[in-house]
């Protein structure tokens, strides 16, 4: 049997040592004594939240990247922007009988030309385009101006305008080789336009720049247009 215990010793070992953690003694068979100290409540709950903030940021982290990857796939696939494509259907000229000859050109006659001209839009959104302008020119000078009026080739489709020009006989009066065109029976004119306009794809907008200039050559009997060659310019 083991020895009694005086009150004071009993006091003495079930007195706390720390308002923040208490010791526990045990004794084995061989006489030996294992302390274990807990730690207090605060330190825990300290602990946990730490260990919450890290999960948290975690998972914001991972999906910041995760919408960063998704938004970089949609702006390389979806929502890249295409260039738009502009080409002349067809044109036409009326009134060119005036200009058989030099000796009985009519100043006060009207030629009107006639141009279909569609835009296609490959991109997935909408291209809205400004009001321009469509010019003719012959032997290096302006003869005649069009406006082109706003529009909006939707989504994956092709936008048809037609363009009409008239051209005053007048303007073509005192250009130097006007006589030996008028021999020739032929008339070399170019036509070209700008278009300015937008591709909205939501999260910004891209600014897109349509160039176009066509030269071609008018048989001023048949009235008739061949040679027609088309150069093409897209700026994003």
């Amino acid at each position: 049997m083991s020895p009694p215990q005086s009150p004071n010793s009993s006091r003495d070992q079930v007195r706390p040592l720390a308002p923040s953690s208490h010791r526990i003694h045990v004794e084995n068979e061989e006489g030996i004594n294992y302390t274990s100290t807990s730690t207090s409540s605060t330190e825990l709950a300290k602990k946990r939240r730490r260990r919450r903030c890290i999960k948290c940021c975690g998972c914001c982290g991972v999906t910041t990247i995760i919408a960063g990857i998704v938004i970089l796939i949609l702006a390389l696939t979806v929502f890249k922007v295409k260039e738009p494509k502009i080409w002349i259907n067809s044109i036409k000229f009326e009134g060119l009988s005036a200009l058989t000859s030099s000796s009985n050109l009519q100043t006060n006659v009207n030629i009107t030309v006639t141009a279909d001209i569609s835009i296609k839009n490959p991109n997935a959104v909408s291209f809205k385009f400004k009001a321009a302008t469509a010019t003719l020119i012959y032997s290096d000078r302006v003869i005649a101006d069009a406006l082109v009026p706003p529009g909006s080739a939707r989504a994956r489709r092709t936008f048809r305008m037609i363009i009409k020009v008239t051209i005053m006989a007048e303007k073509l009066v005192g250009i130097p080789r006007l006589t030996s065109d008028l021999v020739k029976g032929e008339l070399p004119i170019s036509m070209s336009t700008n278009i300015n306009g937008k591709v909205n794809l939501g999260l910004f907008k891209k600014n897109v720049r349509i160039r176009m200039n066509c030269n071609m050559v008018v048989d001023l009997q048949s009235q008739d247009v061949k040679d027609m060659n088309c150069e093409r310019k897209v700026s994003l």
